[in-house]
Protein backbone atom coordinates (compact mmCIF):
# COMPACT_ATOMS: atom_id res chain seq x y z
CA UNK A 1 0.00 0.00 0.00
CA UNK A 2 1.34 3.39 -1.03
CA UNK A 3 0.37 6.94 -0.11
CA UNK A 4 1.41 10.07 -1.93
CA UNK A 5 1.86 13.82 -1.67
CA UNK A 6 1.13 16.24 -4.50
CA UNK A 7 3.29 19.33 -4.15
CA UNK A 8 2.86 22.51 -6.16
CA UNK A 9 6.00 23.77 -7.89
CA UNK A 10 5.80 27.41 -8.97
CA UNK A 11 8.76 29.37 -10.33
CA UNK A 12 10.85 26.29 -9.48
CA UNK A 13 9.87 26.64 -5.81
CA UNK A 14 8.19 23.87 -3.79
CA UNK A 15 5.17 25.37 -2.02
CA UNK A 16 3.79 24.74 1.49
CA UNK A 17 6.41 22.09 2.26
CA UNK A 18 5.94 22.28 6.04
CA UNK A 19 2.30 21.18 5.61
CA UNK A 20 3.29 18.32 3.29
CA UNK A 21 6.03 17.26 5.73
CA UNK A 22 3.52 17.24 8.60
CA UNK A 23 0.95 15.12 6.75
CA UNK A 24 3.50 12.72 5.27
CA UNK A 25 5.18 12.11 8.63
CA UNK A 26 1.82 11.72 10.40
CA UNK A 27 0.74 9.19 7.75
CA UNK A 28 3.98 7.18 8.00
CA UNK A 29 3.71 7.08 11.80
CA UNK A 30 0.00 6.19 11.97
CA UNK A 31 -0.16 3.68 9.10
CA UNK A 32 3.21 1.96 9.44
CA UNK A 33 4.64 2.99 12.82
CA UNK A 34 7.71 4.83 11.46
CA UNK A 35 9.02 7.47 13.84
CA UNK A 36 11.78 8.90 11.65
CA UNK A 37 10.97 12.35 10.29
CA UNK A 38 11.31 13.14 6.60
CA UNK A 39 12.22 16.58 5.35
CA UNK A 40 10.96 16.86 1.78
CA UNK A 41 13.13 19.88 1.05
CA UNK A 42 16.19 17.72 1.66
CA UNK A 43 14.77 14.75 -0.28
CA UNK A 44 13.55 16.53 -3.42
CA UNK A 45 15.74 18.02 -6.10
CA UNK A 46 13.87 19.89 -8.83
CA UNK A 47 15.02 18.55 -12.20
CA UNK A 48 16.26 20.86 -14.97
CA UNK A 49 13.23 19.89 -17.08
CA UNK A 50 10.94 21.81 -14.68
CA UNK A 51 10.71 25.41 -15.86
CA UNK A 52 9.12 28.49 -14.23
CA UNK A 53 5.55 27.44 -15.10
CA UNK A 54 3.24 25.60 -12.71
CA UNK A 55 4.28 21.98 -12.15
CA UNK A 56 3.11 19.12 -9.99
CA UNK A 57 5.51 16.98 -7.98
CA UNK A 58 3.96 13.65 -6.99
CA UNK A 59 5.82 11.68 -4.31
CA UNK A 60 4.57 8.11 -3.75
CA UNK A 61 5.85 6.46 -0.58
CA UNK A 62 5.47 3.90 2.22
CA UNK A 63 8.54 3.06 4.29
CA UNK A 64 10.67 4.61 1.56
CA UNK A 65 9.97 6.80 -1.45
CA UNK A 66 8.59 4.55 -4.19
CA UNK A 67 8.66 7.07 -7.04
CA UNK A 68 8.69 10.80 -7.79
CA UNK A 69 6.99 12.31 -10.84
CA UNK A 70 7.29 15.88 -12.12
CA UNK A 71 4.79 17.13 -14.69
CA UNK A 72 3.29 20.42 -15.95
CA UNK A 73 -0.03 21.32 -14.36
CA UNK A 74 -3.12 22.73 -16.05
CA UNK A 75 -6.12 23.57 -13.84
CA UNK A 76 -9.41 21.87 -14.64
CA UNK A 77 -12.49 23.86 -15.57
CA UNK A 78 -15.40 23.29 -13.18
CA UNK A 79 -18.82 24.53 -14.28
CA UNK A 80 -21.20 22.09 -12.60
CA UNK A 81 -21.05 19.81 -9.54
CA UNK A 82 -22.97 16.60 -8.91
CA UNK A 83 -23.90 15.39 -5.42
CA UNK A 84 -22.90 11.77 -4.81
CA UNK A 85 -23.42 9.63 -1.72
CA UNK A 86 -21.31 7.07 0.15
CA UNK A 87 -21.70 6.49 3.89
CA UNK A 88 -18.67 4.20 4.31
CA UNK A 89 -15.98 5.82 2.17
CA UNK A 90 -12.64 6.21 3.97
CA UNK A 91 -9.88 8.39 2.53
CA UNK A 92 -8.36 9.84 5.69
CA UNK A 93 -4.89 9.16 4.30
CA UNK A 94 -3.82 10.17 0.79
CA UNK A 95 -3.84 6.63 -0.58
CA UNK A 96 -2.35 5.92 -3.99
CA UNK A 97 -5.33 3.62 -4.61
CA UNK A 98 -8.27 5.91 -5.43
CA UNK A 99 -10.68 3.23 -6.70
CA UNK A 100 -13.49 4.20 -4.30
CA UNK A 101 -13.19 7.89 -5.27
CA UNK A 102 -12.99 7.03 -8.97
CA UNK A 103 -16.21 5.00 -8.69
CA UNK A 104 -17.99 8.02 -7.20
CA UNK A 105 -16.50 10.33 -9.83
CA UNK A 106 -17.93 8.03 -12.51
CA UNK A 107 -21.41 9.00 -11.24
CA UNK A 108 -20.95 12.69 -12.19
CA UNK A 109 -23.01 12.47 -15.40
CA UNK A 110 -22.78 15.80 -17.25
CA UNK A 111 -21.09 17.55 -14.31
CA UNK A 112 -17.37 18.36 -14.14
CA UNK A 113 -16.90 17.50 -10.47
CA UNK A 114 -18.60 15.72 -7.58
CA UNK A 115 -19.39 16.69 -3.99
CA UNK A 116 -19.35 13.68 -1.68
CA UNK A 117 -22.02 13.39 1.02
CA UNK A 118 -21.21 10.96 3.85
CA UNK A 119 -23.94 10.23 6.41
CA UNK A 120 -25.69 13.48 5.56
CA UNK A 121 -22.56 15.62 5.88
CA UNK A 122 -20.67 17.44 3.14
CA UNK A 123 -17.08 16.20 2.84
CA UNK A 124 -14.92 16.89 -0.25
CA UNK A 125 -14.98 16.87 -4.02
CA UNK A 126 -13.01 14.25 -5.94
CA UNK A 127 -9.72 16.19 -5.90
CA UNK A 128 -10.43 19.22 -3.70
CA UNK A 129 -11.45 20.41 -0.29
CA UNK A 130 -14.34 22.84 -0.41
CA UNK A 131 -15.58 25.96 1.39
CA UNK A 132 -18.96 27.68 1.34
CA UNK A 133 -19.65 31.41 1.60
CA UNK A 134 -22.48 32.49 3.91
CA UNK A 135 -22.25 36.18 2.98
CA UNK A 136 -19.77 36.83 5.76
CA UNK A 137 -17.44 33.86 6.23
CA UNK A 138 -16.04 30.97 4.24
CA UNK A 139 -16.83 27.68 6.02
CA UNK A 140 -15.15 24.36 5.25
CA UNK A 141 -16.52 20.98 6.34
CA UNK A 142 -15.18 20.01 9.77
CA UNK A 143 -14.98 16.35 8.67
CA UNK A 144 -13.37 16.24 5.23
CA UNK A 145 -12.48 12.90 3.68
CA UNK A 146 -8.88 14.13 3.52
CA UNK A 147 -7.56 17.13 5.47
CA UNK A 148 -5.67 18.88 2.68
CA UNK A 149 -2.47 20.87 3.01
CA UNK A 150 -4.01 23.99 1.44
CA UNK A 151 -7.00 23.59 3.79
CA UNK A 152 -4.62 23.47 6.79
CA UNK A 153 -2.85 26.62 5.60
CA UNK A 154 -6.14 28.50 5.06
CA UNK A 155 -7.41 27.47 8.50
CA UNK A 156 -4.15 28.61 10.11
CA UNK A 157 -4.38 31.95 8.31
CA UNK A 158 -8.02 32.45 9.34
CA UNK A 159 -9.24 32.66 5.73
CA UNK A 160 -11.66 29.75 6.27
CA UNK A 161 -13.32 28.30 9.36
CA UNK A 162 -14.28 24.68 10.01
CA UNK A 163 -17.96 23.89 10.60
CA UNK A 164 -20.25 20.89 10.38
CA UNK A 165 -22.08 21.30 7.07
CA UNK A 166 -25.10 19.10 6.30
CA UNK A 167 -26.36 18.48 2.80
CA UNK A 168 -29.46 20.45 3.75
CA UNK A 169 -27.26 23.48 4.57
CA UNK A 170 -25.92 23.85 1.02
CA UNK A 171 -28.86 25.96 -0.15
CA UNK A 172 -28.26 28.48 2.67
CA UNK A 173 -24.89 29.46 1.15
CA UNK A 174 -24.27 31.61 -1.92
CA UNK A 175 -21.02 30.15 -3.27
CA UNK A 176 -18.76 27.11 -3.14
CA UNK A 177 -15.00 27.26 -3.70
CA UNK A 178 -12.81 24.25 -4.55
CA UNK A 179 -9.10 24.25 -3.66
CA UNK A 180 -6.18 21.89 -3.11
CA UNK A 181 -2.39 21.85 -3.03
CA UNK A 182 -2.27 22.73 -6.73
CA UNK A 183 -5.08 25.29 -6.68
CA UNK A 184 -4.50 28.04 -4.14
CA UNK A 185 -7.28 30.20 -2.69
CA UNK A 186 -6.84 33.07 -5.13
CA UNK A 187 -7.13 30.80 -8.16
CA UNK A 188 -9.74 28.35 -6.86
CA UNK A 189 -12.89 27.67 -8.87
CA UNK A 190 -15.80 29.55 -7.28
CA UNK A 191 -19.36 28.60 -8.29
CA UNK A 192 -22.84 29.64 -7.31
CA UNK A 193 -24.40 26.89 -5.18
CA UNK A 194 -27.22 26.64 -7.75
CA UNK A 195 -24.67 24.80 -9.91
CA UNK A 196 -24.61 21.91 -7.42
CA UNK A 197 -27.21 19.33 -8.41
Amino acid sequence: MLCFETICVENRQLKNLSYHDARLNKTRQELWGYDDRWDLKALLEIPESVDESLHKCRVAYSKDIDNIKWEPYSPRTIRKIRLVYHDEIDYQYKYDNRDSLNALYAQRGDADEILIIKKGLVTDSNFCNVAFFDGNRWLTPASPLLPGTQRALLLDEGIIEAAEIHESDIATFSQIRLFNAMVDWANAATLDVSLIA
